[in-house]
């Protein structure tokens, strides 16, 4: 497979400060440059969105770690895909030290991601019950990863275009992603423009010929969630930036040749 050399750069660099550090990934001499993403950690393995499930994707190998931003009601970052608990309560409503034990701050959990980079997604669905306008959780993600200027392999994302752009006017030293559905054409030109660093598409609308068409652009493509061997082998044929995957050591498998 061939190395998209300018989606690569510019995933890796995005207008980044010298010897600033950068994702792990193969060189580009090797056969398989695809990385390989875990899905809210090793998520088949330990519960999702938990210090557990982050440190199993790197004991696991996984080049890097995807994970979910929310605002609790006193103020604090925490990891968890829904706005709800289990229990119907809003984590917009609910203080840290009243969440369940399991579910961690954000600096914990970029502290379970030690040796891989992590993607974050910061929620903000304008449908959901702790939407707001404001881009409260942005400005504060930014803030929280500038206190950690010694370990600066992160890449933000976000469904909401508004956001991830918020992040780009809030720094230009962080790599930014817009998460969508479908990578069409405006789609790509629209992330382009904007100056962020990848498209993050839907496993089941990703073809060859859109990476190539986000490759010319010099946007990479990090496609969600993958958990298919079959899909993965393709994917990784088409020169697919990266996988997330709630299963990465099938990924890796995958990714290294052997049977799966």
């Amino acid at each position: 497979m061939q190395c998209s050399g300018v989606a690569i750069d510019r995933l890796r660099s995005c207008d980044a400060e010298p010897g600033m550090p950068t994702p792990r990934r193969p060189s580009c001499d090797d056969v398989a440059m695809t990385l390989v993403i875990a899905h809210r950690g090793a998520s088949r393995a330990e519960p999702e969105n938990t210090v557990a499930a982050f440190r199993r994707a790197g004991e696991l190998g996984a080049d890097g770690v995807e994970l979910d931003v929310r605002r609790t009601a006193d103020d604090r970052l925490v990891v968890h895909h829904d706005p709800v608990l289990a229990d119907g309560r809003v984590i917009r409503e609910t203080r840290a030290d009243e969440l369940p034990a399991a579910l961690p701050e954000l600096d914990a959990a970029l502290d379970a991601c030690a040796g891989m980079f992590v993607n974050i997604e910061i929620k903000n669905d304008p449908d959901e019950a702790d939407y707001d306008p404001t881009e409260w959780v942005a400005h504060r993600t930014i803030a929280a990863l500038a206190r950690r200027a010694t370990d600066r392999r992160w890449l933000i994302s976000s469904f909401r275009h508004d956001t991830v752009a918020t992040c780009r006017r809030l720094t230009s030293t962080i790599p930014t992603a817009w998460l969508v559905t479908d990578p069409t054409e405006s789609v790509i030109e629209r992330a382009a423009a904007a100056g962020h660093a990848a498209v993050h598409p839907w496993v089941e609308l990703v073809t060859a010929k859109s990476i190539r068409a986000a490759h010319a652009a010099g946007l990479a493509v990090n496609t969600w969630t993958c958990d298919d061997p079959e899909r993965m082998r393709e994917l990784i044929a088409w020169g697919v930036d990266g996988i997330c995957t709630n299963l990465p050591d099938l990924a890796l498998a995958v990714r290294a040749g052997d049977s799966a």
